[in-house]
């Protein structure tokens, strides 16, 4: 499907700038102010080196150090949304902008990751776990009483908070697996119409089509438009499988192909072939945030992770962070006018302003988002 475009941002294409190796590479990245490891500096060598063509541009370190210092206090002096967070002890809490640190605690335990999401009305949803199964439910981002919506995980509510969109997916955890043998079956993202309740339910593909196991929707992102969603799933065995679905709601009938329906590619070094996006969501002009990872397959070997904007068709736009590739890199979200980008390493929390080098907030985290 062509990207899809909205009110459009100034972009900033980045240079691949050569970097040696040793201590050189190590005092460059400092300087650049990347939070990247020795590994992640030899994915920064490799993605400068070698002739043969990509389909995207070479990205790497590009601030000297007196830029990258001039962007930092900038960003220092930002002042970003208002944040939500899931503990890793399971407290759904509002935190510091400024300081990360926990000022309210809205839900004491139980919620789980790696989504939580805020309507324009002010209502926060998230998911609550329930044995070995979960609930939606939402409470207001002041405080409150939470109220239950409906069975599933990751909610996603659209812009102008009338739908909330979710997975239904039974755990495959020990002790919760389900006794029908036809596992595809049982997954589905659902749509609900929040005034009236109607909900609109696609399964992972149609009835009887051979599609192997099942792939476990991870994220969900809703358009500008309020009609395309971005959903993001999971490995379906040995580290394949991985897949970023643009759906487009007004006519899909599954989440994962058929009619409505196109996958992003990926593009780019390092071995686009063999790369994956491991998550992706969509920025208010129409382009995605996404943490891309280098390499699918067997064994497991993830030897990059790079947090891009790219298009709808997989371009290459925007390079905001090298980041460590022995961590996942998650719970990805946008502010409302796209000038801010958050996402989990690990349980480390990172905030980006301006597309800028990311700086470390704070950790303990299971999952975050923009109030």
């Amino acid at each position: 499907m062509p990207a899809l475009r909205f009110a459009s941002a100034a972009r900033r294409q980045t240079r691949c700038t050569p970097i040696t190796s040793g201590r050189r590479a190590r005092s460059a990245a400092r300087g650049a102010g990347l939070f990247v490891g020795a590994s992640a500096v030899a994915v920064a060598l490799t993605a400068c080196g070698g002739s043969s063509p990509s389909p995207a541009p070479t990205v790497t370190v590009t601030q000297s150090t007196s830029a990258s210092a001039s962007t930092s206090a900038g960003a220092a002096t930002a002042t970003s949304p208002a944040i939500l967070a899931v503990t890793k002890k399971g407290a759904l809490v509002t935190l510091d902008p400024a300081t990360g640190t926990v000022m309210q605690t809205l839900v004491p335990s139980h919620v789980i990751g790696d989504e939580i999401s805020v309507s324009s009305t002010g209502m926060v949803y998230f998911a609550v776990r329930h044995g070995c199964s979960s609930s939606v439910e939402s409470i207001p981002v002041a405080g409150g009483t939470a109220a239950v919506i409906a069975a599933g995980s990751l909610p996603a509510v659209s812009p102008d908070g009338t739908r909330l969109a979710y997975a239904d997916e039974p755990s495959l955890t020990m002790g919760c697996l389900p006794s029908n043998s036809d596992l595809v079956s049982l997954y589905h993202l659902d749509i609900r119409t929040l005034s009236s309740g109607s909900t609109v339910s696609l399964a992972m593909v149609p009835s009887g089509q051979d599609s192997g196991l099942p792939a476990p929707i991870s994220h969900l992102s809703w358009s500008a438009d309020n009609d395309h969603l971005a959903v993001s799933t999971l490995s379906v065995e040995d580290n394949e499988g991985w897949a970023l679905v643009i759906v487009d709601t007004s006519q899909a009938k599954y989440y994962l192909s058929g009619p409505g329906t196109a996958a992003v590619p990926t593009t780019g070094d390092p071995n686009a072939r063999d790369s994956y996006l491991r998550e992706g969501v969509f920025m208010p002009d129409g382009d995605l945030f996404v943490s891309r990872a280098c390499c699918a397959g067997v064994p497991v070997r993830n030897t990059s992770r790079l947090m891009w904007e790219v298009t709808t068709a997989g371009a290459f736009v925007h390079q905001v962070a090298i980041g460590y590739p022995n961590l996942d890199h998650v719970s990805l979200d946008t502010s409302a006018d796209g000038k801010w980008l958050l996402y989990l390493a690990g349980k480390a929390l990172y905030v980006s302003h301006l597309g800028n080098t990311p700086r470390e907030l704070t950790s303990g985290l299971i999952a975050a988002g923009w109030a």
